[in-house]
């Protein structure tokens, strides 16, 4: 016979064991979640720590921001005074070509006294700009020196961003052009496919002037040639001075008197047709007298 008291107290531990096992499998999961947890809080601590580590060894290096560089167009004129103005002009051509620009215009004129002035429009490599306006100048007296910069970064970088967006347009609408089956649709498209390529023929013409003007500096150069020296006059009178004044002095005196003769004969003769008619009348009321 079975005592009753040994099921009651199997029951009762096998209860326990279950719920301790329950526990312990709780905690394990709390456990396992905790360490989940922290090893992706460690991770994402270490994450920047390893970009940086793999930027140091440059396996996987970040990219820097582009930087556009300035654009600027350079201007300068010149005026130099030289004694032989030919050779000025050949070596000023010499300095432009050996920095690789050109001469872009030439103008030579001569005054009346003989003096060569020559006007040159030269354009040379920015980079070479600041060399070659200090050898222009040193080539005679400088007379006039101005010189200007103008910063356009901002004008190329919206025509640059202009450019590409039109010419995408352009390409979206040739490929609608090439979908297109209704005749109106296609004349529609012509339009404006002619439309935005003028658009975009303008663009390009002004990004490449702007292109040229911040590659090339401009400088004109005005060589003029030394007037020669005159010699020093003694400012002091001599003989012939005194005999020119005189002679001068005397010329105006007989114009004088010639105007004046001139002014007074209207006078003077109507003073004598006077006199010779009162002569006349005196002289017929004497007669009578004179025989009687």
């Amino acid at each position: 016979m079975r005592h009753p008291v040994r099921p009651v107290l199997a029951g009762v531990l096998l209860a326990a064991a279950l719920v301790l096992t329950g526990c312990s499998a709780d905690g394990s999961g709390d456990t396992a979640d905790s360490k989940a947890d922290a090893g992706g809080a460690a991770q994402e601590a270490a994450g920047p720590a390893s970009a940086s580590a793999k930027d140091v060894d440059g396996r996987g290096p970040a990219k820097a921001p582009t930087l556009t560089a300035n654009r600027i167009i350079r201007t300068a004129s010149l005026t130099v005074q030289v004694k032989d103005v030919p050779k000025a002009l050949d070596e000023a051509r010499g300095t432009a070509e050996s920095a690789g620009g050109y001469v872009g215009d030439e103008t030579t004129t001569r005054d009346t006294e003989g003096h060569e002035r020559t006007r040159l429009v030269l354009r040379v490599p920015t980079e070479r700009y600041d060399d070659v306006l200090t050898g222009l100048q040193g080539a005679g007296k400088l007379l006039d020196r101005t010189a200007k910069a103008q910063d356009v970064t901002d004008q190329v970088v919206d025509v640059d961003s202009r450019v590409k967006s039109q010419q995408a347009s352009v390409a979206r609408v040739r490929e609608l052009m090439d979908r297109a089956t209704k005749l109106g649709d296609v004349v529609t498209l012509e339009g404006e496919l002619s439309s935005r390529e003028a658009d975009l023929e303008a663009l390009l013409a002004r990004q490449a002037s702007l292109k040229d003007r911040t590659s090339l500096a401009t400088i004109t150069l005005s060589l003029t040639q030394t007037p020669p020296v005159a010699a020093a006059k003694d400012d002091t009178p001599g003989f012939t001075d005194a005999l020119a004044g005189g002679w001068h002095v005397f010329v105006t005196m007989l114009r004088w008197i010639a105007l004046a003769l001139g002014a007074a004969l209207p006078f003077a003769a109507l003073a004598a047709l006077a006199a010779l008619l009162w002569w006349r009348i005196v002289r017929r009321r004497r007669t009578p007298g004179e025989e009687g």
